[in-house]
């Protein structure tokens, strides 16, 4: 459980516009992107250095508004989690991944079954009763 003070949820107009300049900055360099495809002199890769700068600008934008700093608060709560976590060994996965291709093929031995005999009485015995 978080024992941090909640933030306020309100959006201010500083915010908005952070985020909306973000936004401009991401759609003009993939409208660049496109624009300067047909230009030979322009590497593809050069292009796309440009979108990646775009991207990286806008995020930098994006992350001094409250809602970047709630993304950066999760993704630190998040890892922080993720270190208590406790991963399986090598045995352990090799068992337990022997131990679901057992119980898949016995399931699917008595489906099989299950269905053979439904076959059978249906076909065999209940259809050939009105003949």
């Amino acid at each position: 459980m978080n024992t941090k003070a909640e933030q306020p949820k309100g959006t201010n107009a500083g915010d908005i516009g952070k985020l909306v300049l973000a936004g401009v900055v991401l759609v003009t360099g993939i409208f660049a992107y496109s624009w300067f495809s047909n230009d030979a002199s322009i590497p593809s890769s050069v292009r796309m250095l440009g979108v990646l700068a775009a991207l990286v600008i806008s995020l930098a934008i994006a992350a001094f508004t409250a809602l970047g700093r709630r993304v950066r608060n999760f993704l630190a709560e998040s890892q922080f989690e993720m270190r208590k976590v406790v991963w399986p060994t090598r045995e352990e996965t090799l068992k337990t991944t022997a131990i679901i291709i057992v119980v898949v093929i016995v399931l699917s031995l008595m489906l099989g079954l299950i269905d053979l005999i439904l076959k059978s009485v249906i076909l065999d015995w209940l259809l050939k009763l009105g003949t």
